[in-house]
């Protein structure tokens, strides 16, 4: 293993085409040279135009290959993609602050596929508020902000937890990321670049803060960097799979 590389670890789905899930977060992963580790939350059946079928991983090897890695090497981040219920997510999160209580947690809260497809119902609220302390950031489109919190507002932190709100559903001010801070907001404008969408763009985007992270960036560095990234990715082609590079 590289000595001079930090370790980041990705766990989430399997998507076959490699557009999102942990092919796409490995990808991202060695662009921003970290070494990357994977677990696989699910194995699905998709393209980057439909969505399948799903076959979940059992929780308990999910938790033994967690175990297995931090017990074996010093992983600095994890992103947490899809997983099956709050319940699965707490124990993942929980598992992972009892071995390495710094090692950074980002969560994209994938909800639903864009087939509409449910991954996760979010009804208990009063769970998913004590979980979310244990999380470093969490990334989280309009969408799905509304979903995690009913009650939401766009101006004040009031969520437990560092949030990045994704502004590729914005309809007021499109591709306009906001990002909570426990003392401030900052917006992340876009560039000109001329994007277009692509399948699985909130993997790479925190999978790319997770790297960015490991690599002792500041939580406001990691953002904004991994904004560029997520630029370059959605305008390198004018398909629903782009191509990773810096």
């Amino acid at each position: 293993m590289p000595a001079n590389r930090p370790f980041v670890l990705t766990i989430a789905g399997l998507d076959p085409s490699g557009g999102a899930g942990i092919l796409a977060d490995i990808k991202t992963f060695e662009q921003h040279k970290v070494t990357g580790f994977a677990i696989s939350t699910a194995n699905t059946i998709q393209t980057e135009n439909q969505f399948y079928e799903i076959e979940w991983t059992n929780l308990n090897f999910v938790i033994r290959s967690i175990e297995n890695l931090f017990l074996n090497y010093k992983i600095s981040a994890v992103k947490i993609g899809i997983v099956s219920s709050l319940q699965d997510l707490n124990q993942i999160i929980s598992t992972i602050k009892l071995l390495s209580p710094s090692t950074k947690i980002v969560w994209d809260p994938v909800l639903k596929s864009t087939t509409k497809f449910e991954f996760m119902n979010i009804e208990d609220h009063e769970r998913l508020n004590k979980i979310l302390p244990k999380i470093d950031l969490i990334t989280p489109n309009y969408h799905e902000a509304k979903i995690l919190f009913p009650d939401f507002s766009s101006k004040e932190n009031s969520f437990f937890t560092n949030i990045l709100l994704k502004g590729g559903h914005n309809e007021k001010a499109l591709g306009t990321d906001r990002l909570y801070l426990k003392n401030e907001i900052l917006e992340l404008f876009p560039s000109d670049k001329k994007c277009f969408e692509k399948h699985g763009s909130g993997c790479v985007l925190s999978s790319a803060i997770a790297s960015n992270l490991a690599l002792t960036q500041t939580m406001r560095e990691a953002c904004k960097n991994a904004k560029i990234y997520i630029e370059n990715y959605l305008s390198s082609t004018s398909t629903l799979i782009g191509y990773h590079y810096v």
